[in-house]
């Protein structure tokens, strides 16, 4: 090329460059996502490795976790539009749609359930017949624990007439297993690595043995669904890719996770054992992760129907779907 010719090139490339310059770059959309509990505790450890390792970022998302006042505040928030993604368990939608939320769990977090049953091994009782006529510590009784530790009582014959459940918040099951008050509780893997750091040593009965319960969840609205569903994949597909690391090498997870939340560093070993017994009794035995099982959705809600805890069904196809997965 010449001179000549060379020249207004130039002057052309750098008039382009300039108005390419002064176009504003395009953001990541802002997002809420609105947790049943802190962001901090290690339940939410596929959330925090997919934030730090800016997993959300690639997919154009800037997420802001919220911290709600449980699942069914969550899922009514969500439902009502104050946040396009919440986090519930298998069940929420289950217990909320009937009253007029529409949600629905958009991917499931693995193939165990969260719920498990602890029990001291110091206690003398050997399975879960042998709690029968025993105290046994429960969050709440309007919680996936307690329902839980119904079904799986209902699997050997038993109802909650044949123990004594203790509701005592998330602190208290901890508090009464460790004094001795309680012999066993239903709760969550860090329960169980908390009472045994106390030096109380556990027998873990996961509860996806007797009962069709569930993992954690990924929840959006109907609304979002349908109108902002690039929203809705990106977070799935985040979530999930930490999720697969996690099940992966759980150690390094573990490592992952307290760069993330540095409020664990003084208790790394701790999380350590958390995220293992979460990889292993939580996330894993999905054929493909995070696929909503429609069979085990419609099990769990004719037991939530038999016991009352709602009062009519909803078609099961209105609870989840399985789009965002790929």
């Amino acid at each position: 090329m010449s001179r000549a010719r060379f020249r207004p090139a130039c002057r052309v490339a750098a008039v382009i460059a300039t108005i390419l310059a002064a176009i504003p770059a395009v953001a990541d959309e802002e997002i809420t996502y609105l947790l049943p509990a802190p962001a901090t505790l290690p339940a939410f450890a596929p959330h925090m490795i997919a934030l730090h390792k800016g997993y959300y970022a690639a997919e154009g998302l800037k997420v802001r976790f919220v911290t709600g006042q449980g699942g069914a505040d969550v899922a009514t928030q969500v439902g009502a539009g104050n946040a396009e993604i919440g986090g519930g368990i298998g069940d929420t939608a289950i217990i909320v749609r009937p009253n007029g939320v529409p949600v629905k769990a958009a991917a499931l977090l693995g193939g165990g359930a969260l719920v498990q049953i602890f029990i001291r091994v110091d206690s003398g009782i050997k399975d879960i017949r042998g709690l029968k006529g025993k105290t046994i510590a429960v969050m709440s009784y309007q919680d996936t624990t307690y329902y839980s530790l119904l079904g799986t009582l209902a699997n050997f014959g038993m109802t909650k007439a044949d123990v004594n459940a203790q509701a005592v918040g998330p602190g208290g099951v901890v508090q009464l297993v460790v004094a001795g008050t309680a012999p066993a509780l239903a709760g969550v893997p860090e329960w169980g690595v908390a009472i045994e750091a106390a030096g109380v040593p556990l027998e873990w009965i996961p509860t996806r043995q007797f009962f069709p319960g569930m993992a954690q969840v990924i929840l959006a609205s109907d609304a979002t669904i349908a109108k902002r569903p690039q929203v809705v994949r990106g977070v799935v597909h985040a979530t999930l890719k930490a999720l697969a690391e996690i099940i992966a090498d759980p150690s390094a997870a573990a490592d992952t996770y307290v760069a993330a939340v540095p409020q664990h560093a003084d208790k790394k070993e701790q999380m350590a054992k958390v995220i293992s017994q979460y990889a292993k009794l939580v996330y894993a035995g999905q054929s493909k992760l995070g696929e909503m099982n429609p069979k085990q959705l419609a099990e769990l809600q004719d037991f939530y129907l038999k016991e009352q805890i709602i009062r009519r069904p909803t078609p099961v196809a209105e609870l989840y779907t399985n789009e965002f997965l790929n």
